[in-house]
Parts: structure tokens; C-alpha cells; sequence
């Protein structure tokens, strides 16, 4: 193992628990920091793993109690039917999980930190955040009603990601040989050192063949989810959410690497900011900052 492959390693956690959500789709809930302190709800994007935000999460792990976890099909978990891998089944898991943790870990509250599809998971809920005490969301993927422009924007790229998707390379001689492909990508141009063999790391497993490696969660999972964001990415009504909301988006005056980073200053209901310099990646790429913004988000919506 390389110098760089060691820049990372993602510590055991202090315990698990399995959530049986269907018949054939189960996922691991896994618990780290500090159990005495507030808890931490944290999921991951589209076709990425929870495992890969350690650089993020870790530098909250003295302070909080972290239950973390990844939607169906995608890191610790099995791949089942492509058939269920949509957003209402995405959402209607979401809601089992957070019932899930109380039952498993204990009753207390519980603040919600999600990144892309995670993020709009969450406020697709019909619960509307009142199972949370507040909602930090890392650039999720919604923009404004009625905004034609950004609209435009956002399915154009949309269509442009699933269709890179669906062609993309899953299957690789080895973990090196991904990391060694992903800087030369755009959206990876800004990540921390050793993010990349990070990635390979938490986002690959073994081939059943036993002599390579292919994607954790198919191609095809993740390109489907980018076909239904472009539906459910304008269904948010955040007039109705009955928790504070925080928004730290990319900075749009960026090119985009993946999505159009949109303003949601505009939007009723949500306390929006943006980190610059920062792409969709930006809690890999900036993570004591994305940080930073949490922790004062928390202290002035809870007072701790």
C-alpha cells in the first residue's frame, strides 16, 4: 500500500446495526465519535459510499455522536433489484433508518447532515423534518419553481451525467488503477490528498471472479437516480419543513463539474450560503470549512 493510500483510513466503528428495509435490501447503520454527545445523521450522494466523507466527518467525531449510513445499493450494502432503486423507495427507506436509530441507539435528538441525493431524500420526506431538530444539506439537487433557466440548466446536465454514466468504465484490474484515472476527471481536481484512493477504496469491491473490481453501486443505479432527480429536484416546499434548514451549496459562479451549483437565496424557508472556490465535492475539497459552518449553524439553532 502506498504513502498516499494510508492518508485515509477509515476507523471501525463503535457498533452496528442492520435495518432489514424489503425483502431483499438491508442496510448497516454504523456508529462512531462520541455517544454522549449531540447526534449526527449523515448520508452520502449518488452512487458514492459514507465511508469516502471521512475526511468531512471525522473532524466532528470528538464533539458528536455520528450514525451513518448508505442508501441501498451503494457502499457496505448488497446490490438488489434495480427495480426498487428509485426516489419514493429511497425516501420510504430514509424514514425507516430514522426510526431505526432511536429504536437501536436510543432515544435523543437528532440533527440530519446530508450530501447531494441524501440531502434531497430528506426533504422529500413526508415527516417534513420533523423527525429532526435541523437539517444541514452539503449542495442537494433542487433549484427554484418557475425558474426556467436554471431548470434548463439542470436537466440539460442531468442528461449529459446519465448518459456518461451509463457509459462509464465499472470494472477495473484494481483499487490503484481507479485512483490513478480520477484525478485526471474534473470533478476531482480540488479534492484533499489520498481523497482519490479514498474513493477507489469506498466505492469498489471485489468482482465475483475474484481478480478485479466493478463499482459498488452498478452504473446503471446511479444513472436511473439522475433520471428521477430531474423530476423530484423541484418538489421541495421548504415553507412547510418543520426544522431549520441550512443549505451550503458549490459556488456557482464556478463551471460545474457535475451539476449547476444554484443560488437558492431566493427561496422562502431555507438560510442558504455557498462555500467559494468550492465544487459539489466541496466537503472533500474544503471539509474543516463545511465544517466550521456546521457547528455554528448547530450552536445558534439548538444553543450547544
Amino acid at each position: 500500500m502506498s504513502k498516499a493510500e494510508k492518508l485515509w483510513e477509515v476507523p471501525e466503528p463503535l457498533s452496528t446495526h442492520d435495518v432489514r428495509l424489503d425483502d431483499e435490501a438491508v442496510v448497516t447503520l454504523r456508529r462512531h465519535g462520541n455517544p454522549e454527545g449531540p447526534r449526527l445523521v449523515m448520508s452520502h450522494g449518488n452512487g458514492l459510499a459514507i465511508d469516502l466523507y471521512y475526511p468531512f466527518w471525522s473532524l466532528l467525531s470528538d464533539d458528536f455522536d455520528l450514525v451513518l449510513y448508505d442508501m441501498r445499493n451503494h457502499g457496505w450494502n448488497d446490490v438488489g433489484s434495480i427495480r426498487n432503486h428509485n426516489v419514493p423507495t429511497l425516501v420510504s427507506d430514509h424514514d425507516r433508518i430514522v426510526g431505526e436509530i432511536d429504536r437501536h441507539f436510543g432515544v435523543k435528538p437528532r440533527i440530519g447532515v446530508f450530501h447531494s441525493v441524501s440531502g434531497l431524500i430528506s426533504l422529500l420526506s413526508p415527516d417534513l423534518g420533523s423527525g429532526y431538530s435541523a437539517l444541514f444539506l452539503l449542495d442537494p439537487p433542487i433549484y427554484r419553481a418557475g425558474d426556467s433557466h436554471s431548470h434548463e440548466m439542470f436537466e440539460a446536465a442531468l442528461y449529459r451525467a446519465a448518459a456518461m454514466t451509463r457509459r462509464r468504465t465499472y470494472e477495473f484490474k484494481s483499487r490503484a488503477e481507479y485512483a490513478d484515472f480520477l484525478p485526471h476527471l474534473s470533478a476531482f481536481q480540488r479534492v484533499l490528498p489520498g481523497v482519490c484512493e479514498l474513493f477507489a477504496e469506498t466505492t469498489l469491491r471485489e468482482d465475483a471472479s475474484g481478480k478485479g473490481y466493478e463499482l459498488r453501486c452498478p452504473r446503471e443505479y446511479e444513472a436511473k437516480i439522475m433520471d428521477y432527480a430531474r423530476v423530484f429536484a423541484v418538489a421541495v416546499d421548504f415553507e412547510s419543513f418543520k426544522c431549520p434548514v441550512k443549505v451550503l451549496g458549490a459556488d456557482p459562479t464556478l463551471p460545474h463539474s457535475f451539476l449547476p451549483a444554484m443560488d437558492l437565496s431566493g427561496m422562502y424557508g431555507v438560510d442558504y450560503d455557498f462555500l467559494p472556490d468550492a465544487t459539489h465535492l466541496l466537503h472533500l475539497e474544503r471539509p474543516r470549512e463545511c465544517v466550521d459552518e456546521i457547528r455554528e449553524f448547530i450552536q445558534r439553532v439548538t444553543g450547544n
